[in-house]
């Protein structure tokens, strides 16, 4: 059994993916698929079935930074409640398979379901205590310790091994704000002290890193 030692968003229930495919389309989409750009006007809400996406910002220069990683369950979108502007990008890491809501079923069906409803706002809950520490790393954490927090955060355990599925050093640079070589530095301490030790498929954690070094 995979147990998941953080999770901020909860995924959706079978019976809810159910109950809200009745208004939805799926499709399907290959891996790197630009679905949404910032600025871009909201008419749909995806859920995810298979696959995984990863929403982040940039800026005129083309540099990014990404505000997270979401898998089958998950959904994103959800600013098309309000008619607003998409405030993120989200691209696909591999190839996915969704549920695309319109904006009016989506809206309908949160006036109609009380149960998705609930669900829908401890998710923008959920939403926002993960900007407010993201936010809190980036003004209070050196680069050691916003580093050592996502690996925390995005590991799992297993047979009695704590691991993160493999993240490249590029996808961890964006994620926690600083640049690759920074991460390939802290990632060599790491090894080096026995935090962690990097397999080819995935990042095992030996012992819980040191927020600041």
């Amino acid at each position: 059994m995979t147990e998941r030692i953080r999770e901020e968003h909860p995924a959706l229930t079978p019976a809810e993916l159910e109950e809200i495919a009745k208004h939805a389309t799926t499709r399907e989409f290959r891996a790197r698929t630009v679905l949404m750009s910032e600025g871009d006007e909201t008419d749909n809400l995806y859920i995810i079935l298979e696959g995984r996406v990863r929403a982040y910002v940039s800026d005129s220069d083309g540099r990014e930074a990404a505000l997270s990683v979401m898998g089958p369950g998950e959904y994103f979108g959800e600013l098309a409640f309000d008619e607003g502007p998409r405030s993120a990008s989200v691209i696909t890491l591999d190839a996915c398979k969704m549920l695309v809501v319109p904006r009016e079923d989506f809206v309908n069906f949160v006036k109609s379901s009380p149960t998705f409803a609930f669900h829908f706002i401890n998710h923008l809950i959920g939403r926002i205590r993960t900007l407010t520490n993201n936010v809190r790393s980036l003004a209070l954490m050196d680069a050691y310790g916003r580093v050592a927090r996502l690996l925390l955060e995005d590991a799992v355990t297993e047979k009695g091994v704590q691991f993160v599925p493999k993240l490249t050093q590029a996808e961890i640079a964006s994620r926690v704000g600083c640049s690759r070589e920074m991460v390939s530095r802290i990632f060599k301490d790491l090894v080096q002290g026995h935090y962690i030790t990097v397999e080819s498929d995935r990042i095992v954690i030996n012992r819980k890193p040191p927020a600041r070094w």
